[in-house]
């Protein structure tokens, strides 16, 4: 049984257990006693996002690193894609960041990435925990010139925008566009501005103001019905929506509608493999993108394979089997050529290449595509309910996939980062897969109510 990682890193609110500084602390001297017994060099990266209770945490866990022996690497906000950058620049032993993504502010997380730039393998989360919660390392404390030191990379913002730049086609330029672009309040906002202005775009930023408490706030890639109204404002040529720790992005086209993952992917994949560099002509996506993006990727020739949800099972499902691209309908996009996790502004400027290369706006684009109709409701929960446990819900959920039949499918999962059961229904009638959506809901709600 897991006791602090879940799918993407721990994960809570701020200063309540498990993210508290004496965890963090301990999760620092874990990860510093694992990267001693690898190899000589020791050195960790540490990055965060723009949250209040970054502070604490990030002093916290550099307290715990070191005071095993092993240096430390600042790097300040920068996007968690930008962190794993920079773990394998600087040949770092691992990279620690402290994010709770597109969570509230009040929430935050550690993730931690192998000094390869990929998120840390179970069995090593697993041995993390149990430094953390044993008594191994209690004896083990390094003194006098044997501490370890703290140092920050004052250019590291600069490394990653020019990685980021390097990965646009360097005959292409983005001179003609004027894009509007959400930062979320979040670790991107001292980033993707820069990126997108050297490349020679007309730039419109929205929410690159963090003061510690107003990140994802009615803003950014959860949120992106503001960049899009903006977009039809200024009659911009594309909006673009991070999220506060950068590694997700949604956009609008010129008409200020809104483009998501699974369509970004379909037009991204279409364009690999018209020219051949989509390994194996195969997308790797997870059981919640849509139907249509199956049956897309079939009409262009190829295939798709579905992993559970979460950006790092489907890395592990494109290394395990060699692919090349992949990613989540929620915006998690991964070109494993250019980087080893989602990044949003990366997977845009791969977006406006396309654009470029066919001389075609957006919303063409998008054509590759064509949703099926698809809910998705969220039920929050007192406890932690598992839907098996539900009297009859298993039995109602057959009948429903029944009714369906081949042309929908139905999907209830526990999400893994907060108290909430997703609950996704997709077919072909718009108002029958809401009813069933609601009644599957409504099942729930009864169901933690008798628990609570």
């Amino acid at each position: 049984m897991r006791k602090l990682f879940g799918t993407d890193g721990v994960r809570g609110v701020a200063n309540t257990y498990p993210m508290t500084t004496e965890i963090a602390m301990q999760i620092g001297r874990a990860l510093a006693f694992l990267v001693k017994d690898m190899r000589h060099g020791h050195r960790i990266v540490i990055g965060k996002d723009t949250r209040l209770s970054c502070y604490m945490l990030e002093n916290a866990l550099a307290a715990g690193i070191c005071s095993m022996g092993v240096d430390v690497l600042l790097v300040g906000p920068l996007p968690t894609p930008g962190i794993a950058f920079i773990t394998t620049s600087m040949r770092a032993d691992a990279g620690v960041v402290i994010s709770a993504s597109h969570n509230p502010f009040q929430d935050n997380g550690i993730k931690i990435f192998a000094r390869n730039g990929f998120k840390l393998q179970d069995d090593l989360e697993l041995e993390i925990e149990d430094l953390v919660f044993s008594q191994k390392m209690s004896a083990l404390r390094p003194v006098a010139e044997e501490v370890g030191r703290a140092a920050r990379i004052d250019d590291a913002k600069g490394r990653y925008i020019v990685s980021l730049k390097n990965t646009f086609p360097h005959e292409y330029t983005l001179d003609a566009f004027h894009i509007v672009l959400d930062c979320a309040n979040g670790a991107t906002y001292g980033v993707a501005p820069h990126v997108f202005e050297e490349l020679g775009a007309t730039v419109t930023t929205l929410a690159a103001e963090p003061d510690g408490t107003n990140i994802n706030r009615d803003c950014g890639a959860l949120h992106p019905e503001h960049m899009a109204a903006k977009v039809r404002e200024l009659g911009a040529d594309i909006g673009i929506a991070l999220d506060g720790d950068g590694d997700r992005i949604i956009v609008a086209d010129e008409h200020g509608n809104i483009v998501d993952g699974d369509h970004i992917m379909a037009i991204c994949a279409a364009d690999l493999i018209s020219r051949k560099k989509l390994k194996k002509k195969t997308l790797v996506a997870t059981v919640m993108s849509n139907l249509g993006l199956e049956v897309a990727m079939q009409r262009l020739g190829g295939a798709m394979v579905r992993t559970q949800v979460g950006d790092r099972y489907v890395v592990e499902e494109m290394r395990r089997s060699g692919y090349n691209f992949g990613g989540e309908q929620s915006g998690h996009l991964v070109f494993l050529e250019h980087n080893t996790t989602g990044d949003g502004i990366l997977a845009a400027l791969q977006l406006l290449a396309v654009m470029i290369k066919k001389g075609k706006p957006l919303s063409e684009l998008a054509t590759v595509m064509e949703s099926f109709p698809q809910v998705l409701k969220n039920v929050r929960t007192a406890k932690k309910i598992n839907t098996n446990d539900i009297p009859g819900f298993s039995k109602k959920l057959k009948e429903l996939e029944k009714k369906l039949g081949k042309d929908g499918r139905i999907l209830v999962r526990p999400s893994g980062t907060e108290p909430v059961i997703r609950v996704m229904v997709e077919g072909k009638d718009a108002a029958l897969i809401d009813a069933m959506a609601d009644e599957l809901c409504e099942m729930i709600r009864k169901a933690d109510t008798a628990n609570a």
